[in-house]
């Protein structure tokens, strides 16, 4: 007896499985034909549809008896033979626990129907015949139902920039003699790195050009990270416009560095770009990466290290030996060291230590005018790009055409339903981001009427209660400032972790001293490996130490919905000229686990600006302001809301040596560092409050 099912990305049909006989047959899609080829044997070799939709196909159909084993008494949870743990979020439907790109289950009277895979802005389907309509693939039926175009062979361009240098340059075209809008793709990490991720787009009847950035891959030219993208970006949109297929209408969609480039191809003003799908987007150099706040990012050196050479590896990042990676100083040597070879771009990055030319030039944020264009932004309270996002936030605040998805997502987006340690709720992640995308590229870029420019602005996902909220702006206008002051019963108890949190300024000045010592520098417990900077942790052990503060809330008596971004005003004293400072926002439950939510840092000869450093003399008090990444979480009744502040976070900052030499000094220095508060001295954390 047959067993027939249909792999769907974007509501679009791209392979066919049969299971016969205890074997595992496919048909995949001919784009090029629109016809579906013969069946042959499924084998681990054939790798399009994890490309397109991060599942593996094979992998999940080979689990259905063990699926349906587990499933014969209807459990609450259930783990397979195989550890595949999975949890029931209602009648019917199963979420997939404590991995990357879940493998959700739709059952119908104990049989496994549907597996769905959602990530960033896609979603992969594979489903039993006949029971598409328990689905998202009903939603996608019911608005799209145009037949499909068949994709073109592929053209391979060099296009040439305004200074001569070519960009290596792909582009997909739809089987029609009409002029058509384009999907545009910037890529540092290689246009033929999954191009079948965007057939969905040619499919609906779009062009799609994917480009190697300046100096990658295939593309001539220097790379430096960030430098080019304003005007390349303008150049190749121009070229767009020219071409007998274009309409003149580009829309572009990426995360984290493909989405830097869209914003960065904003700031040219060029009047082709009519849409963005802007996901997990980088930042401004001293905003997002790699001067945070004018620290320099280590956690962000797995990352250069998987660009170093002409064409990314990611296997450069997978080290054991990061701990000591780290450590190398001059920083100059560390890739000499650890790679064998230099990596020009980071040795660039050593020679702008403040913000000069060099920086403001790659900064989208300054560089940006009154033009905006209609802009999709999707992030995650944990993306660490998350400042990037926070940016872009800014910048549309008083912009109608947007519409804005936060989740408790970590960079890697809309994929984990438990992420380091912190369990988020069964809803936390979405099956129709991608058809969300597409409604905006129709409405902006084809002229569709199909009401996406009326739903809510802002949609948000607020943990603890476990919600997706809605509001027309963010910040969130029914949202209230809060003043979380520090305090304490005596001096220095905040080192002994009894500081405390007032909701009034105390009148008593006192002071919280630690020693910052930057050859024991505190931990920012994260796996470099992972290339994930901003994950959620359990803090509880790292803040027994003597040089984190700690200040607490007493136990809450009722639910505390925090929802925006923070901002600390700390007033700092230091016998030393410069040093750090990190705050994070944390969860402490009733057992004591102390979960990291947020957190915002600074160099603090920074505190006035970027530009000129100003360093402390000795014993002088400086008011030192931070903004922390965005959160919406809901404390709950018994639980404490901790705020700590220290002044090292190792594998996320280089340890500043506390001298004029900064992060790269092999001269270092103990600092003792007060925070001053109460009386003149008010510090406090200001959070918004629903």
């Amino acid at each position: 007896m047959s067993n027939r099912w249909k792999f769907y990305v974007s509501g679009i049909c791209f392979g066919k499985m049969e299971i016969e006989d205890q074997m595992i047959y496919h048909s995949p899609l001919d784009v090029h034909t629109g016809t579906f080829q013969e069946r042959q044997v499924f084998t681990s070799d054939f790798k399009m549809y994890q490309e397109m939709g991060k599942m593996n196909v094979l992998e999940a159909l080979n689990s259905l008896n063990e699926y349906e084993t587990e499933l014969a008494g209807n459990p609450e949870k259930f783990t397979t033979a195989s550890g595949q743990i999975y949890t029931k979020r209602c009648e019917g439907e199963y979420v997939q626990r404590i991995v990357k790109f879940p493998k959700d289950l739709i059952v119908d009277c104990g049989k496994v129907v549907a597996i769905i895979t959602p990530w960033r802005d896609q979603c992969a389907v594979l489903v039993k015949e006949g029971f598409e309509e328990k689905t998202i693939l009903k939603v996608w039926k019911e608005k799209y139902q145009a037949p499909l175009y068949n994709i073109r062979p592929k053209e391979i361009h060099m296009i040439a920039m305004r200074d001569g240098i070519r960009l290596a340059t792909d582009v997909y075209l739809p089987d029609t003699a009409d002029k058509v809008p384009t999907v545009l793709i910037r890529t540092p990490y290689g246009k033929n790195v999954g191009p079948s991720m965007y057939y969905k787009y040619v499919c609906r009847g779009y062009a799609v050009v994917v480009q190697d950035t300046r100096g990658r891959e295939d593309s001539e030219g220097a790379w430096i990270p960030n430098y080019y993208e304003t005007e390349d970006g303008d150049d190749t949109l121009n070229w767009i416009a020219e071409q007998e297929w274009s309409d003149g209408g580009v829309g572009m969609t990426g995360g984290s560095y493909l989405g830097f480039v869209q914003w960065a191809a904003m700031v040219s003003e060029n009047p082709h770009l009519k849409a963005m799908l802007s996901s997990v987007t980088a930042g401004s150099a001293f905003g997002d990466l790699p001067r945070r706040g004018g620290c320099y990012n280590s956690g962000m050196m797995a990352w250069a290290f998987m660009v170093s050479g002409q064409r990314s590896d990611s296997s450069l990042m997978e080290r054991d030996d990061w701990a000591e990676i780290l450590d190398i100083r001059p920083l100059e040597n560390m890739a000499k060291q650890a790679l064998g070879y230099d990596i020009p771009f980071v040795n660039e990055y050593l020679n702008h230590m403040d913000l000069d030319e060099f920086w403001k030039k790659t900064d989208w944020k300054s560089r940006m005018g009154s033009h905006r264009v209609p802009a999709l932004i999707m992030s995650g309270w944990f993306d660490d790009n998350g400042m990037g996002t926070t940016e872009a936030l800014d910048i549309c605040e008083h912009y109608e055409d947007k519409k804005v998805i936060l989740g408790p997502w970590i960079h890697s987006g809309n994929s984990h339903y438990d992420v380091h340690g912190l369990e988020l709720g069964m809803n936390a992640l979405r099956y129709d981001m991608d058809l969300i995308c597409l409604d905006w590229l129709e409405h902006y870029l084809k002229g569709v009427d199909n009401g996406i420019e009326k739903t809510p602005k802002v949609e948000y996902y607020t943990m603890g209660s476990n919600e997706w909220n809605t509001a027309e702006n963010w910040p969130v206008p029914t949202t209230k400032e809060m003043a979380l002051y520090l305090d304490g019963a005596e001096a220095d108890a905040a080192v002994k972790n009894e500081g405390t949190i007032s909701i009034t300024a105390p009148a008593e000045e006192m002071t919280d001293t630690f020693f910052y010592d930057p050859k024991n520098p505190a931990t920012h417990i994260i796996d470099m490996s992972e290339n994930e900077i901003e994950v959620p942790e359990d803090y509880t052990e790292e803040e027994k130490r003597q040089d984190i503060l700690c200040y607490t809330t007493e136990t809450l008596t009722e639910d505390l919905t925090v929802t925006g971004d923070a901002y600390a005003e700390l007033y700092l004293s230091s016998d030393c000229e410069d040093t750090d400072l990190i705050v994070r926002i944390t969860d402490v439950d009733e057992t004591g686990r102390s979960m990291k939510l947020a957190d915002g840092m600074i160099c603090v000869r920074y505190r006035n600006g970027f530009e000129v450093p100003e360093f402390m003399v000795p014993g002088v008090v400086y008011p030192v302001k931070i903004r922390t990444t965005k959160l919406s979480h809901t404390f709950k009744a018994g639980h404490k809301l901790r705020i700590t502040v220290t002044s090292s976070a190792k594998n996320f900052t280089f340890p500043n040596s506390n001298t004029r030499g900064g992060f790269n000094s092999i001269e270092t220095k103990v600092a003792k560092n007060s925070i001053h508060h109460g009386g003149k001295y008010a510090s406090k954390v200001i959070i918004r409050v629903e």
